[in-house]
């Protein structure tokens, strides 16, 4: 329902002078310092973990196409919490206001980076059914040629149907309030300021989200069903969990980024509820980034080994 108040001075104001209030978590003011405390130290685990990944497969001469697109992935997640937490920590202090431009970005980069994931997670199931359907032809296919390829195309498309998407939002006209009850820019957040009745302008950011979140999630279905179909064959029962076990990891970080992110983003205006969108956004932006690293760093042998050879180095060093 559109605002009573809503005149074209205040569309109008949707320009670069305009500011949002972020809201935060201000109907728990007696937790605030125990909100702030938790997410500052998540983020900061967080931080270190992907950083963790990231430098020890940087450091290694040779990397395989998974530990190529799991730095990658590392390096999104990194990004990815410096967009919206340390924003949040501030709106956590106090009543934190943003430019409109700043909003603008922050959505822009949010969506770019969540939609990157969601296509580097469909190229890894992709790695995944070469690897296990197709291991004779593996390093063939999963050319380092290749990989560069899939991660640049990934990067791009992403930023460039974010950047429509943002678009769309920040076209529409705003209430007089700028009270944005979330603790960053999200779209359905800023969305429920808008002064609109019809559907139409939630037509694009449909269409976007269709293309980041639906498209790779249909990639990475129809990849897995093929794995699958793949180990039903294999007789052995050694063989099938050995071949199953390279995926594990993959999968349950999938499940992981796609619940919350359908669950939010593929939803119309109307069923926006503040407290419970806020709730999963924490899910989504602190605590699956902290699940990456974990999960990976403790599934995945190569990580575990990288992670081993440097801290026998360090002891070397520091004995000689």
């Amino acid at each position: 329902m559109p605002c009573e108040g809503c005149t074209e001075r205040d569309n109008a104001s949707t320009g670069a002078t305009m500011e949002f209030l972020l809201l935060s978590f201000s109907g728990l003011l007696r937790l605030r310092v125990l909100l702030f405390l938790i997410f500052l130290t998540v983020h900061l685990v967080t931080l270190a973990g992907n950083a963790m990944i990231v430098v020890a497969v940087l450091m290694e001469p040779s990397r395989p196409p998974m530990l190529f697109f799991l730095c990658q992935l590392s390096a999104i997640e990194f990004c990815y919490t410096l967009v919206v937490v340390p924003k949040a920590l501030l709106s956590l202090v106090g009543g934190s206001t943003i430019s409109f431009l700043g909003c603008a970005a922050q959505m822009h980069f949010f969506v770019a980076l969540g939609g990157a994931e969601c296509f580097l997670l469909a190229v890894m199931s992709y790695d995944r059914y070469v690897a296990v359907c197709q291991p004779l032809r593996y390093a063939a296919v999963m050319s380092q040629g290749l990989c560069l390829r899939l991660a640049l195309l990934c990067g791009l498309a992403a930023f460039a149907i974010s950047l429509g998407m943002t678009a769309a939002v920040f076209r529409l006209p705003f209430c007089r309030s700028h009270r944005i009850d979330h603790f960053f820019c999200d779209i359905p957040a800023v969305m429920h300021l808008a002064c609109t009745q019809s559907y139409t302008p939630e037509l694009p950011l449909l269409a976007g989200c269709v293309l980041l979140l639906l498209v790779p999630f249909l990639l990475i279905l129809a990849s897995y069903t093929c794995i699958v179909v793949a180990l039903l064959r294999i007789t052995t029962p050694g063989g099938r969990g050995k071949a199953f076990s390279t995926c594990v990891s993959h999968l349950a970080i999938t499940l992981l980024h796609y619940g919350c992110a359908t669950f939010i983003y593929i939803r119309p205006k109307s069923s926006y509820l503040p407290a419970r969108d806020k709730v999963l956004s924490l899910v989504y932006t602190n605590i699956t980034p902290l699940m990456y690293p974990l999960i990976y760093g403790l599934r995945n042998k190569e990580i575990r080994g990288i992670l081993r050879k440097r801290m026998r180095r360090k002891k070397i060093d520091r004995v000689n």
